[in-house]
């Protein structure tokens, strides 16, 4: 996901020849393609903007990502999910209960039409381990506040708690996902769930884990959790393995309710390292007029754990074969926009 845990974390001609596809020179222009305006390359954000999510509200998106330029949660506006506008910070104030420097892996929900939930990773200064926050906002692009005493989760004795992600389910219930953050103390990582209230503020009834790292491709971790419908199959996307390093990527499972069982697709991971795009993950899923879109972030090959331009967001298409989810990308060259 994230900035990690303790993160939080050919040749070369070939080489700078992918990395200039990847636009790694820096600068968040456009990424449509000149002569056709039907078509974008990636990355559509060139600066570094890890852990993207989107939501859409009228005819705008709104994308949300881990701290970066000064910002506790930078905001980003888009009319078609390629060309992206700063907007600012979603959160411009932490809570009281809250140190800065460390707000990771940002997601919102709409819960009503004047009434917005922003649920973030923050650094606990009681616990001294990464917390789950949630602030509310009247608009998309916010500024969220969050009036609370305390972190919704926090989870120290398992090494913290991030990467939370609302879902509302086809009957209208609302969930969080989170991950404890055990490779940060040397235990395991599961992705948890959890009922949440109608006003998204409180968890109500137990926590389930659902999953943890079992596969050699995960290494240490999974991480990075979002529930998605389809064809009224549930899936869980994750990502797994260590933020900073090629190895990085994407997989999912099948689930039966949020709530589980889940059981973890044979073909994982469906989102990896290729020769334009290194440790891509972290993602969240998006739905346009009837095509589905993945929205992650990845580095420019050979510059894992970089800064400039660090993890740049990409977007690529899925398709559903079979229904299975498959993952058209990392792809650099020319696509039809969303």
């Amino acid at each position: 996901m994230t900035v990690g845990t303790t993160r939080r974390r050919g040749a070369a001609a070939v080489l700078a020849a992918a990395l200039l596809v990847a636009g790694c020179g820096g600068g968040e222009g456009p990424s449509s393609t000149g002569d056709d305006a039907r078509m974008f390359t990636n990355p559509v954000v060139r600066t570094d903007a890890p852990d993207p999510q989107a939501i859409r509200v009228g005819d705008t998106w709104y994308l949300f990502h881990t701290n970066a330029g000064g910002r506790n949660v930078p905001v980003l506006t888009s009319p078609d999910l390629v060309d992206w506008t700063p907007a600012g910070d979603a959160l411009p104030e932490l809570p009281a209960w809250a140190d800065a420097g460390k707000t990771w892996a940002p997601e919102a929900i709409e819960l009503a039409p004047d009434r917005f939930a922003l649920y973030y990773t923050v650094a606990g200064r009681e616990s001294g381990r990464q917390c789950v926050g949630r602030a509310v906002a009247s608009a998309p692009q916010g500024p969220y506040r969050d009036d609370s005493t305390g972190p919704l989760i926090c989870q120290a004795e398992l090494g913290g708690a991030i990467d939370a992600s609302p879902f509302r389910d086809a009957d209208g219930s609302l969930w969080l996902l989170w991950k404890n953050d055990g490779n940060a103390i040397g235990v395991d990582t599961w992705i948890w769930s959890q009922p949440l209230s109608d006003d998204g503020l409180r968890l109500v009834g137990e926590p389930t884990k659902l999953l943890k790292q079992t596969e050699p491709w995960e290494g240490a971790l999974i991480e990075g959790p979002f529930l998605h419908r389809q064809d009224g199959k549930l899936f869980l996307f994750f990502a797994a393995n260590a933020y900073d390093r090629a190895e990085y990527a994407e997989g999912y499972a099948i689930c039966e309710s949020p709530a589980g069982p889940c059981v973890k697709a044979p073909e994982n991971p469906i989102l990896k390292t290729n020769e334009v795009a290194s440790g891509p993950g972290h993602a969240s899923m998006v739905v346009e007029d009837g095509r589905t879109w993945l929205l992650y972030h990845a580095w420019p090959p050979g510059q894992e754990g970089t800064v400039d331009p660090g993890r740049q967001v990409w977007l690529d298409e899925v398709v559903w074969n079979d229904g299975k989810p498959v993952v058209k990308g990392p792809t650099a060259g020319p696509q039809q926009k969303p």
